[in-house]
């Protein structure tokens, strides 16, 4: 796999928007598919209904925190903005799980520009049993039908605390598809109604799962591999660690994007990052405190992966964004899996925001990160 060292290099922020967050339509418990066919849209290739290629721009000035957006993503962060979502840190964790989101904002910008969103799998739901309760597995098949699939055990994002499926449901469609891998998308338990580990341990118990019941979902369980979006990057390499540390068979990759890998409010990303939207400094240390029991966890392995053991790790792909407070500890997480000897293929995206990665029929930064994301999955599968 080829190896990428891209630098964070941009210019310091000016005092542009206010926080705006990661939140959900509803909340996560209220997320259901049981056996049905979902309704997720994913993503076509940014054509609008007549096959034609689409020009997405922004009606007024790209804030002052983001003048070298691209004008595509520009676009959803003003229709983000219109919103008006109150700052992250003024909401109870349950009252910011009912705003609008990144997700709402995604749909409606396709939906001004006449681009058709579609799904390109087959899901089913199935609910498991985990230390204290039970959690709800979203199962995306690819329509290639063939008889047996890898696997991509995927961690929706949301700080731990907010989002559910539905949010991050184009991104998991859409790795089912450009992989032909079947994804189990995992809803864990959230704080701060469940604190530091629970999250991180429901994410191995569904791993368990899965190598334990690949077959049953027609998936393949020699080839499994693990991906998460912010918190769920962090997730997902917590999984690899206990893998490791538990000596059972580890994930076969992971792919990060823009993973929160550390408990450093000082990183140049975060201090570059105090108005960006849809996440900024004060939005993470936010999500830290409804989801962590004290600072005291922030600095142990399965949150600060910058200072953990990562030797032993499976090879990891790490998809950074610019305008992002957790640009910094990507690279450097890259930077220490490649002195630990895992191989590891890490990128920048130039002119995007943090969760642009789902975004690809609006986005063609999207696109290009989906494409590197499901190659290096598609190569650790046909090893």
């Amino acid at each position: 796999m080829q190896t990428f060292h891209q630098p964070v290099g941009r210019s310091i922020l000016a005092v542009g928007f206010c926080c705006l967050l990661l939140s959900a339509c509803t909340q996560n418990t209220n997320t259901s598919d049981s056996t049905s066919t979902d309704t997720t849209m994913t993503t076509t290739n940014g054509m609008d209904s007549t096959g034609a290629q689409k020009m997405i721009k922004p009606t007024a000035p790209k804030p002052a925190w983001g003048q070298n957006m691209t004008d595509e993503m520009a676009a959803v962060i003003e229709k983000l903005m219109s919103y008006k979502v109150p700052p992250l840190p003024t909401l109870t964790a349950q009252e910011a799980r009912t705003q609008k989101s990144f997700a709402d904002a995604y749909k409606d910008v396709a939906a001004d520009n006449n681009i058709v969103l579609t799904s390109n799998t087959d899901t089913t739901g199935k609910d498991i049993s985990v230390a204290g309760g039970n959690i709800h597995l979203r199962i995306y098949t690819p329509k290639t039908g063939r008889s047996s699939y890898p696997v991509i055990v995927y961690y929706r994002g949301g700080g731990w605390i907010i989002t559910n499926l539905d949010t991050y449901g184009p991104s998991a469609d859409a790795m089912a598809t450009m992989a032909d891998a079947i994804v189990v998308s995992v809803d864990y338990r959230q704080g701060p109604e469940f604190k530091y580990p629970t999250a991180h341990n429901d994410c191995f118990a569904a791993y368990e799962w899965v190598l334990k019941n690949a077959a049953s979902i027609k998936g393949n369980p020699a080839k499994i591999a693990v991906m998460g979006e912010s918190a769920g990057g962090n997730l997902a390499t917590a999984v690899s660690m206990m893998a490791r540390d538990k000596k059972i068979k580890m994930p076969l990759h992971q792919v990060l994007v823009y993973p929160i890998a550390g408990y450093d409010f000082s990183t140049a990303s975060y201090m570059q990052n105090d108005s960006t939207a849809p996440l900024n400094a004060a939005g993470m240390k936010w999500f830290f405190s409804n989801y962590l029991n004290s600072p005291a966890d922030g600095s142990k392995p399965w949150i600060s992966l910058v200072t953990a053991n990562v030797k032993g790790l499976p090879g990891t792909t790490i998809i950074s964004a610019e305008y992002d407070p957790l640009a910094t500890e990507g690279k450097t997480l890259a930077d220490k899996l490649i002195a630990a000897g895992v191989t590891t293929n890490y990128k920048l995206f130039n002119g995007t925001t943090h969760e642009f990665f789902g975004m690809a029929d609006v986005i063609p930064q999207a696109k290009d990160a989906q494409m590197m994301a499901a190659n290096d999955l598609k190569n650790a599968f046909s090893k």
